[in-house]
């Protein structure tokens, strides 16, 4: 007598993957819709920087072309960690409770870093510095976050992949910010010579430590 053993079938959900990856493509294709010039100067950023010159001013910080492409910028940099986690087996990429807690992290850990630099920056009289900075790093990381959308669409239907992948776009960011420092530091080189010393403390304080913490979380805290 042959004895059937049958074993539960496990479906992962990746429904809730889809409907934000759909978002996220239509929230850009809106935003291009809107303000199609400025899409067409903000997607040239990798070899020119007319977009810098013409939206330098900090009020675009808030305006809704900086919103809707930073709420991009946390979908797809909330779904690349999880699948780099998942890559090195520390998570689960299809874990939707895990990526709300992803998002929700990455929404305070911004939130909470440019209110307490906007204190520091008063205190320390580099506020018109601040701002500018801050600018810029929205304006890259969104075009970052722009460019691994599709490379999540990729590393999150797809398995097997290789880890260099992942890697490779840690890489790529990690060059990318380090830019970034350089040239506003080369922009407001003379404003920054001036308050060195502050500088430093901002420098060390808001923009290494945070970054440490937050590496130490998720390859200590999360197994």
């Amino acid at each position: 007598m042959i004895e059937n053993v049958l074993h539960p079938r496990i479906l992962e959900n990746k429904d809730w993957a889809t409907l934000l990856f759909v978002l996220s493509f239509a929230t850009i294709a809106l935003t291009k819709s809107v303000f199609e010039n400025r899409f067409v100067d903000f997607a040239k950023l990798i070899y020119s920087d007319k977009y810098i010159n013409i939206y330098k001013d900090s009020s675009h910080l808030k305006s809704g072309f900086t919103i809707a492409l930073f709420l991009v910028q946390i979908i797809s940099f909330a779904f690349f960690i999880q699948l780099t986690l998942s890559y090195f087996g520390r998570a689960s990429k299809t874990d939707w409770i895990l990526y709300i807690q992803i998002t929700t992290f990455l929404i305070y850990f911004v939130l909470t870093k440019y209110l307490i630099e906007k204190i520091i920056a008063v205190a320390f009289n580099i506020d018109e510095f601040v701002e500018h900075f801050n600018l810029q790093k929205v304006i890259y990381r969104s075009y970052i976050g722009l460019f691994i959308l599709p490379i999540n669409v990729i590393l999150f239907y797809y398995d097997n992949l290789s880890r260099m992948i992942p890697l490779l776009i840690i890489g790529i960011i990690l060059i990318a910010n380090t830019l970034i420092y350089f040239v506003s530091i080369k922009n407001y080189q003379n404003l920054i010579f001036s308050k060195l010393l502050y500088f430093i403390l901002y420098l060390c304080a808001l923009e290494i430590a945070p970054y440490y913490f937050m590496y130490y979380w998720f390859t200590k805290g999360i197994a």
